[in-house]
């Protein structure tokens, strides 16, 4: 039958004579075989713990030779050797693993791309580590999920006007994405929402939408004298045009928090500094590209620069979406398929990050919390997604954000 064999990180490099893994080694009294393709190619399970989480170069041919020889199944300790424990990207050739095992806390490169696929199936095993000692690792990044924030209370004496009002600036040539945007606010949970339109022609194409919108023509500054409209989103559907930028900075100027999107991160491409004052930027990767320069394979390091240089959360959306605060904070989603990867579902998204923000969630917690909501409406929708089909699905992922319990 297959064989089972260890093959120790001892014949990959000796241990220094006094370290932790040298007294491990001593300890060893089983069977020792050559670090070689050879023996890896008799293995029916080769268990990978040639480099851990930590690993700072690429893995050496050699190494990533004889792990590839092995024609069974693998199980990586800690992370598959190879795969950059902080950023989830290959360092060299990486052999994916069927299953890894790890210990204490996920490190990021499990829950980002495409180190989450490379890991298999990933297994967190209590080696005894109190939670005391987190604070001494001085980790700022966290998985995301209901855990992390606490989705806005439902208060009995609550009317509409208490429960915030977001105004999301409508564009003529795209009104169906402003349409989209209220639609994720509204089933977020804000008590009105509102679309200001840039003329009459526009204003009526959104009435003859969802009824309970409010839709008007007045101008930013007229709309910004009833300063109950907390939250705006400005960018679905929106033109990149510089005006938007100024509008943006009027309306932080007066203490309103701003969800920035599409055409206004368009607008300040080459220039983030314009979008300071804004609560929370959500670019896909080619916004971000031309706003903050290359990613350079580590989303983690490239949002935390974009939030500090901005002063803004920066939600960078992907298959493994981030989300970073000025102060450092970082949350990973990685709960939402592969088919919300449709057009318009952004929209969406900004609303809802908007309508949580109005009732008074923190802009970190609200971009995080909307987008595990999001995520979570649209795994209930199933494949064929199109954006249409998330707002009636986010009432039952946000009844299942509130029933979460530690």
């Amino acid at each position: 039958g297959a064989q089972t064999c260890a093959l120790p990180i001892s014949y990959a490099a000796r241990p220094r004579p006094g370290s932790d893994a040298a007294r491990a080694a001593a300890r060893w009294h089983g069977p020792v075989v050559p670090f070689s393709e050879a023996e890896a190619a008799r293995c029916g399970l080769l268990v990978d713990a040639v480099f851990g989480a930590g690993l700072a170069r690429p893995v050496e041919d050699r190494v990533a030779r004889v792990i590839a020889a092995a024609p069974g199944r693998v199980l990586a300790v800690d992370v598959p050797s190879g795969l950059d424990g902080a950023t989830g990207q290959p360092r060299g050739e990486v052999r994916a693993a069927d299953a890894t095992v790890t210990f204490f806390r996920l490190k990021p490169g499990h829950l980002l791309l495409p180190g989450r696929v490379l890991c298999g199936a990933v297994m967190l095993a209590d080696i005894g580590l109190p939670a005391s000692v987190l604070p001494t690792v001085g980790g700022q990044a966290w998985r995301n999920g209901p855990g992390l924030w606490r989705l806005p209370g439902l208060d009995p004496t609550a009317h509409k006007y208490t429960r915030g009002h977001v105004t999301i600036l409508a564009g003529a040539g795209m009104t169906g994405a402003a349409r989209l945007a209220a639609a994720g606010a509204r089933r977020g949970g804000t008590g009105l929402v509102t679309l200001a339109a840039p003329d009459r022609a526009t204003g009526d194409v959104l009435r003859a939408g969802d009824p309970g919108v409010i839709v008007t023509e007045a101008s930013v500054a007229a709309l910004l004298m009833d300063r109950r409209r907390n939250a705006w989103v400005l960018g679905p559907g929106l033109e990149p045009q510089r005006i938007y930028i100024n509008i943006l900075q009027q309306i932080a100027a007066v203490g309103c928090q701003v969800v920035a999107d599409a055409g206004v991160l368009a607008a300040a491409a080459g220039e983030p500094a314009g979008l300071r004052g804004a609560a929370v930027l959500t670019p896909h990767e080619g916004e971000f590209l031309r706003l903050f320069g290359p990613i350079a394979g580590d989303r983690p390091a490239a949002a935390r620069r974009a939030a500090a240089a901005t002063g803004a959360v920066v939600l960078l959306k992907g298959p493994d979406t981030v989300i970073a605060a000025p102060d450092g904070r970082l949350a990973i989603n990685d709960h939402a398929p592969p088919w919300l990867a449709s057009g318009g579902t952004g929209d969406v998204l900004a609303g809802l990050i908007a309508a949580l923000i109005a009732q008074g969630l923190p802009p970190f917690e609200a971009a995080a919390a909307a987008a595990w909501v999001h995520g979570d409406a649209a795994w209930r929708s199933g494949s064929g997604l199109i954006a249409e089909d998330l707002p009636p699905h986010l009432n039952q992922a946000i009844e299942g954000a509130r029933s979460y319990r530690d």
